[in-house]
């Protein structure tokens, strides 16, 4: 990547906050574009100060805030997420993949463990632990087995175009990235999944694909006779 990168800490933490800051300075090509608080900071101004990646140490405020997003202008992608400090732990793990993270460092990772998670997220790679790749090769594995086919979706009140949305949703996507997958509009997106959470009477779309597993493995258990 040509130039300095630019880079929005934004850890609970404090002294882990300082300590990535003072790191990265010491590095001619990183930029700090912002070092504050989680969830103290207003995406406009993440949004505005141009940062290439967040660095968070929080899972939970991820999964507590499904529609946390940072809108760029056209010109610009979207930052991609590095967590650090993270529990070794493969659920929260494959947690944070769905929820859009691009790098996931643990707990006892180096100084030089961050810098290099950082760097590998920039020039458009993925970055976890070394074990944690066969984690990755399973839940692929798995993957077409757990998603919900189209006619348990149909039973759930869905339409064609909605059942299309579930799996987009199940992987994490956000709502720009389904929007180019499918070839419409972001606002067709937010429609399509504001009539998906009232059909399903769920308050988030991390519930919408969960809603449909759960109906997939109901449907599973009334046996080959069971009509749908």
């Amino acid at each position: 990547m040509e130039g300095k990168v630019k880079v929005c800490i934004l850890c609970c933490n404090r002294l882990l906050r300082e300590s990535i800051t003072r790191i990265l300075r010491k590095k001619t090509d990183f930029e700090i574009a912002a070092a504050q608080v989680l969830g103290c900071t207003p995406q406009q101004q993440i949004a505005d100060s141009g940062a290439d990646v967040l660095v968070l140490d929080s899972l939970e405020f991820l999964i507590g805030n499904p529609n946390f997003s940072f809108e760029t202008s056209p010109r610009r992608r979207s930052p991609n997420f590095v967590l650090v400090a993270m529990e070794d732990d493969h659920n929260h793990f494959l947690t944070a993949i769905r929820r859009g993270a691009r790098g996931y460092v643990l707990q006892d990772a180096s100084a030089a463990d961050v810098v290099s998670a950082i760097r590998t997220v920039v020039d458009g790679q993925v970055v976890c632990p070394p074990g944690y790749t066969r984690v990755l090769f399973e839940f692929v594995a798995t993957q077409s087995e757990e998603l919900p086919n189209s006619r348990k979706r149909a039973k759930l009140g869905l339409t064609r175009r909605e059942q299309q949305l579930v799996p987009l949703i199940g992987r994490g996507l956000t709502n720009k990235e389904i929007a180019n997958c499918l070839s419409v509009s972001e606002q067709t997106i937010k429609n399509h999944i504001h009539r998906i959470l009232q059909k399903m009477g769920v308050s988030n779309r991390l519930s919408v694909f969960e809603a449909c597993q759960a109906e997939s493995s109901l449907s599973s258990t009334k046996g080959p006779g069971y009509s749908i």
